[in-house]
């Protein structure tokens, strides 16, 4: 399918491998930079939701929606992507779509986006169990250079894979975007328990912080590994 991702806001915390490792199929490695593996949480919203190929017509109520997920990152065979822990939606049918085909661990969540000038307010409540809720407030600041292979915004941003798992299974569907148009960001204010809802301690210290207004991304359908 066919999907714009924008107005997105990359938080990210370093955190140890042996906390996320009990979390993690054993047939992933986790991924780590300077000696640390990270736990990130992404709010975003996404528009123009369409399948492909060819090009099908977006389908009204379901072409735009609101989302946020708790990731890290993983690889397999040499292939580096994404493990989810959680993602937030305010769609009830993509929840039910992502479970269904992409065997992604959705939520249902009651999610409000607002943007004045530089500044967006966004926050979520999850409907589902375990509850969790994330309110958060940021200024979007300048453009910065594209990441180069070696830096922490590359190894944080730039993944054309996602990994998922099914009764033991594991799932690989790739992804295709141009790199990410970083622009620096402020936190106004924020608080959350998306990590501490999935049994982690919560993070201390300021995020990395990461802004990209809006990208065309292309995600294939899964395959078994």
């Amino acid at each position: 399918m066919h999907q714009v991702w924008g107005k997105l806001l990359f938080m990210h915390w370093r955190i140890e491998e042996r906390e996320l490792r009990p979390l993690i199929p054993q047939g992933l490695k986790i991924d780590t930079f300077d000696g640390t593996a990270w736990i990130g949480i992404i709010p975003f919203t996404m528009w123009d939701i369409r399948g492909l190929p060819p090009y099908l017509p977006a389908v009204p109520g379901l072409s735009a929606f609101h989302e946020l997920n708790v990731r890290t990152y993983v690889h397999c065979d040499g292939v580096p992507g994404v493990w989810f822990f959680s993602l937030d939606c305010n769609s009830a049918s993509a929840v039910m779509g992502a479970r269904t085909f992409y065997h992604l661990p959705y939520y249902n969540a009651e999610i409000d986006l607002e943007q004045h000038g530089n500044k967006i307010d966004y926050s979520l409540s999850r409907t589902d169990e375990p509850p969790a809720i994330f309110e958060g407030s940021w200024s979007i600041g300048e453009t910065v250079p594209f990441s180069h292979p070696d830096s922490l915004e590359f190894f944080l941003s730039e993944r054309y894979c996602l990994y998922s798992e099914e009764e033991g299974d594991l799932y690989r569907a790739r992804i295709f975007h141009q790199p990410w148009p970083l622009q620096k960001a402020t936190m106004n204010s924020w608080e959350s328990t998306m990590i501490e809802s999935l049994g982690l301690k919560s993070r201390e210290g300021e995020p990395v912080l990461n802004y990209a207004e809006s990208l065309d991304v292309d995600i294939w359908a899964i395959k078994r590994l």
